[in-house]
């Protein structure tokens, strides 16, 4: 079975070595093995795993929820309904900042016109009979 080095870890998921070790210490990576000498060695279900970390962190998740997944993925099937419920509920952050982006993104691509039409006018004098002043739009 192939293993990788802490640094061939960090450099596949673009982490820094640091990030790694806080996992570490902080117990989201309990199944990583050692050499004798300490160093840890990662199998390719340890990467998945922290892909699946990372994929927690990037919806805002705090790292002590992550470390519960991870201890009710030890706990096996008797924590099936625990894993759904969390990813349920992750699954409906994600689903309001999604939303939330998209209305910044209005936003932004009304502030695209607004400076396209601006440019192409030469002056933003073309929207000074606007409803909307520059100052409460961004």
């Amino acid at each position: 079975m192939k293993t990788y080095t802490i640094s061939e870890v960090a450099k596949e998921l673009n982490l820094t070595v640091y990030t790694l070790r806080y996992y570490d210490k902080e117990g989201l990576i309990p199944f990583v093995e050692r050499t004798p000498s300490g160093a840890r060695l990662f199998k390719e279900s340890d990467i998945d795993a922290l892909k699946i970390i990372e994929c927690l962190k990037s919806t805002g998740m705090p790292i002590k929820e992550i470390k519960n997944f991870i201890d009710w993925c030890s706990d096996g099937d008797s924590s099936l309904q625990q894993r759904y419920d969390m990813f349920m509920d992750r699954k409906a952050i994600v689903e309001a900042q999604i939303e939330e982006l998209k209305k910044t993104m209005g936003v932004i691509e009304h502030k695209c016109r607004y400076y396209r039409t601006a440019l192409d006018a030469g002056t933003e004098d073309i929207h000074k009979n606007d409803k909307i002043a520059i100052s409460t739009t961004y």
